[in-house]
C-alpha cells in the first residue's frame, strides 16, 4: 500500500492546540503532532467502533496487551511480560505518577537540560527538589553525555532520573553504553529511572533506540519505562499510553499513585492503540522515509541558506534544533521568527538550561509546508 504524506489536511477548523493556537497567516510549526493523517488500520478501526454505537466504561481486552508485547519484541528486541505494562492516560500522566509513587517531599529529581519542558513541572508537582545536569553540545552541534556531570548531579536525596531517549529536543538517540553507563550509577546509588521513550519508533538510519529497561534483570527492577503510539501514528489527541514496569512491587507502587485522579484509557484510545501496533508497521516505515527526507532537506536549507543558524541532525523524533545565537537576533529567535517571518516555532528556554537562543522545528508535515516555513525564515533573516 502506498501512503500520501504530500497532503495537509485542513486542521483551522478543528479542535487542533497546534493550529488554533496561531493566526491565519502564521505557520505551526511547534506542537509535536505531525500534520499527517493516521494510518488507514486506524482510521477503520476507529469508523467500526464509533459504527456500534455503544461507548460504555471500558476494559482492556488482551489483544492491547498482546499487541504492544509483539510491537516491543518486533521492532526493539525487547521481551516483556504482559503482567508488566499498565494502561495510563498519557506519558505526562505517567512521569508524574512515577515520581509520586516512589519519592517523598524534599527528593530530588534529576533531569538533563535541554529537555521536554513537562519535565520541569515534576519537582514542583511532587514537592521535589529539582536536580539538573546540562548536556554538553559540542562544535558541531551534537549533544554528548557527560558522565562526571552526571554523577556531579546526584546527592543522597536524589530518588529519580528522568531520562528522554530519544531525547527531545535535541535528537539524541543514546547509545548502549551511554545508557549502560547512567543505569550503572543509578543502580549504585538506589535511583529509580523513568524512561521516556515517547519517540522510540522514530529513529533514522544508522541508529538503533534501545529500552533501556532491556539492558539488564537488575536494571530492569529499577526502571519505570513510559512508551505510547501517540507520536508515531499521530494520535495524541486519543490519549492512550502504556508504562512498562517489569518489577512487580514498584508496579503496584506506580498504581497506588493515581489515588484516584488519574483515571483509564478512553475507549476510543484502546481501539487506536490495538489497531497501531497490530496493523500499523507498514505505514510507519513509509513514514519514517518521509520524515528521514524531511531532516535531511532541512538540515541542508539550514546550512545553505540561513545565516548564522546551525543544526545539528537529529538521529531520531521528527524535531529540528536550531541554533540561532549566531544570527544577530535581539531577543528571542521564536518571537523573531513569528513577527518577522510569520513562522511559529518553540523557545528554546522552555526547555530549560542550555535551550536558550534556540528554537525547536517540527518538520513532520508536508514537504511543502516545510519549504514554505523555511522560505519564509530566511526571508526574515536576510531582512
Amino acid at each position: 500500500m502506498t501512503f500520501n504524506f504530500d497532503e495537509l489536511p485542513n486542521r483551522r477548523a478543528t479542535e487542533s492546540a497546534k493550529w488554533r493556537a496561531t493566526a491565519e497567516d502564521v505557520l505551526p510549526m511547534w506542537v509535536a503532532d505531525m500534520d499527517f493523517r493516521s494510518p488507514p488500520a486506524v482510521m477503520a478501526a476507529l469508523h467500526t467502533r464509533v459504527d456500534h454505537g455503544v461507548f460504555g466504561y471500558p476494559m482492556p481486552p488482551e489483544e492491547i496487551k498482546e499487541s504492544v508485547v509483539d510491537w516491543l519484541s518486533r521492532r526493539h528486541g525487547w521481551e516483556v511480560d504482559p503482567e508488566a505494562l499498565v494502561l495510563i492516560p498519557g506519558v505526562v500522566t505517567g512521569f508524574n505518577l512515577a515520581a509520586h509513587a516512589v519519592t517523598r517531599p524534599g527528593d530530588g529529581v534529576l533531569v538533563q537540560t535541554p529537555t521536554y519542558g513537562p519535565f520541569f513541572g515534576v519537582a514542583k508537582n511532587a514537592n521535589l527538589v529539582q536536580q539538573e545536569m546540562e548536556l554538553p553540545c559540542g562544535a558541531d552541534g551534537r549533544y554528548t553525555l557527560d558522565l562526571e556531570a552526571f554523577n556531579a548531579a546526584i546527592s543522597r536525596r536524589t530518588r529519580i532520573f528522568m531520562l528522554c531517549n530519544p531525547q527531545n529536543p535535541t535528537g539524541r538517540v543514546f547509545r548502549k553504553d551511554e545508557l549502560e553507563a547512567m543505569a550503572e550509577i543509578c543502580l549504585r546509588n538506589e535511583i529509580i529511572t523513568c524512561s521516556d521513550e515517547i519517540h522510540s519508533d522514530l529513529v533514522y538510519s544508522g541508529q538503533k533506540h534501545t529500552p533501556i529497561s532491556s539492558l539488564s534483570p537488575e536494571i530492569a527492577d529499577q526502571t519505570i519505562t513510559l512508551i505510547a503510539p501517540s507520536k508515531t501514528f499521530n494520535i495524541a489527541g486519543l490519549e492512550a499510553s502504556v508504562a512498562i514496569i517489569p518489577n512487580k512491587e514498584l508496579r503496584k507502587q506506580f498504581e497506588g499513585a493515581r489515588k484516584g485522579l488519574a483515571g483509564w484509557v478512553n475507549l476510543l484510545g484502546m481501539v487506536a492503540m490495538q489497531a497501531a501496533y497490530a496493523e500499523g508497521e507498514g505505514w510507519l516505515e513509509a513514514l519514517l522515509g518521509y520524515l528521514e527526507a524531511n531532516r535531511d532537506f532541512t538540515h541542508a536549507f539550514v546550512a545553505r541558506e540561513l545565516p548564522g543558524v546551525a543544526m545539528a541532525k537529529p538521529e531520531g523524533t521528527y524535531l529540528a534544533w536550531l541554533d540561532c545565537r549566531k544570527a544577530g537576533i535581539e531577543g528571542k529567535p521564536s518571537e523573531f521568527f513569528k513577527e518577522q517571518a510569520r513562522v511559529m516555532l518553540n523557545d528554546g528556554a522552555w526547555f530549560g538550561q542550555g535551550g536558550e537562543g534556540f528554537v525547536r522545528l517540527n518538520f513532520g508535515c508536508p514537504r511543502s509546508m516545510l519549504a514554505e516555513a523555511l522560505g519564509r525564515m530566511k526571508t526574515a533573516l536576510r531582512g
